[in-house]
């Protein structure tokens, strides 16, 4: 049963109520969920829209999103404008009109498109905790979380050059609906092969993970369809995929190596 519903207009002040046991809220679109089901394991929620914890910045090719940010201003911005079919993909716009970036990384899979993204992006997370702040990879935070009273506050990101990122995910309709498979990427190419690579799969794992075997394939071969054909069947080595009202893990395994191959070539 929720006792009280905190909304700390600092950031300060939300460090805090986290501190004391109050489960952190951005948007509200999994917590309200779990209150609803009386699975949230919390007497008290700590809502973060007055924590000053918004906005969008972008100097030059770096950006600074905040954590409570939602998906309809990232795919509003116009230096973001690369992140636009990928935020797309994610629920419907009332959805999206309600959650966070920060919010994303702790939505469990085959939800959570923006964490894969964020992960091939090689984003970093800011946490202000009781001790202080710091900055923590988006693969770390994606695998363990944050520790007990810390609250992530932005992430940072390199905005990818023109033509180096790709991104699909495949779905069973065409809006409103959870990946089957995601691929995200950051790829550059010099000579006609690829000199680097960054790849992340979601879908396909309890959480967005990196397709490191599909990395190490194409390294110094060019973005062709038996190159790429290969590094999909050797990306199922990363991959540990799970049944749901969406598609068998078989599935999701079968289909893997085409939906990246298409991430690149259409």
């Amino acid at each position: 049963m929720i006792t009280a519903v905190r909304t700390p207009e600092s950031v300060a002040d939300a460090v805090g109520h986290a501190a004391a046991g109050g489960r952190l809220m951005g948007g509200g679109t999994v917590v309200m969920a779990q209150v609803n089901s009386g699975s949230l394991g919390s007497p008290e929620i700590v809502s973060l829209r007055r924590a000053g914890l918004g906005g969008i910045g972008v100097d030059g090719a770096l950006a600074r999103v905040g954590a409570t940010a939602t998906l309809t201003e990232v795919e509003e911005s116009p230096e973001l404008a690369f992140l636009r079919d990928a935020v797309r993909s994610v629920a419907s716009p009332t959805i999206r009109n309600q959650a966070t970036v920060g919010g994303n990384l702790f939505v469990p899979q085959p939800y959570g498109d923006l964490a894969v993204c964020l992960l091939a992006l090689d984003a970093t997370v800011e946490v202000a905790g009781p001790d202080g702040s710091r900055g923590a990879p988006v693969d770390v935070v994606l695998a363990n979380g944050v520790a007990p009273g810390e609250v992530v506050t932005a992430v940072r990101l390199a905005v990818p050059a023109p033509g180096t990122w790709f991104y699909r995910k495949a779905m069973r309709r065409k809006l409103n609906s959870a990946a089957i498979v995601a691929v995200a990427a950051v790829v550059e190419t010099g000579g006609g092969v690829v000199t680097s690579a960054r790849i992340a799969l979601g879908g396909v794992a309890p959480r967005p993970v990196r397709a490191a075997s599909a990395e190490r394939v194409l390294i110094g071969r060019p973005l062709e369809t038996d190159v790429l054909d290969e590094a999909g069947r050797a990306a199922r080595a990363d991959i540990a995929p799970f049944d749901d009202a969406y598609a068998s893990a078989w599935y999701r395994t079968r289909v893997l190596p085409v939906h990246l191959r298409r991430a690149f070539l259409g």
